[in-house]
């Protein structure tokens, strides 16, 4: 922001002294091309503070988003595990069901992919 108030105090000085000075001792006459200078600083000194300001918002935005999806993935990855534990538990049931029925866990599985 520093730059952009020393560009506007600059141009400010540029114009005044170009403006209100007699004719002859004015470095710069025409004034069309300092005007527009200074129109263009005057349009970066308003809008680069709402594009910065912009820019930090999405920032945060994209930060919170990472940390709830980081939460998410956390709780689907403890969903998964209890899921797995749950399938290696039945499985477990299964051999345990086939074995005492004096099956062999291996003509179990033959006669189940028939």
């Amino acid at each position: 922001m520093g730059f952009f108030l020393i560009v506007l105090i600059w141009t400010v000085m540029w114009l005044s002294w170009n403006l209100l000075v007699p004719r002859s001792l004015q470095f710069d006459p025409p004034m069309a091309f300092a005007f527009w200078l200074f129109i263009s600083n005057l349009i970066q000194l308003l809008l680069m503070p709402l594009i910065m300001v912009g820019q930090n918002v999405q920032g945060r935005h994209s930060e919170l988003r990472a940390d709830n999806d980081l939460e998410i993935n956390i709780k689907a990855e403890q969903e998964i595990e209890v899921i797995l534990q749950h399938l290696e538990y039945q499985n477990a049931l299964l051999i345990a069901m086939v074995e005492k029925l004096g099956i062999g866990v291996e003509d179990a599985i033959h006669s189940v992919t028939r």
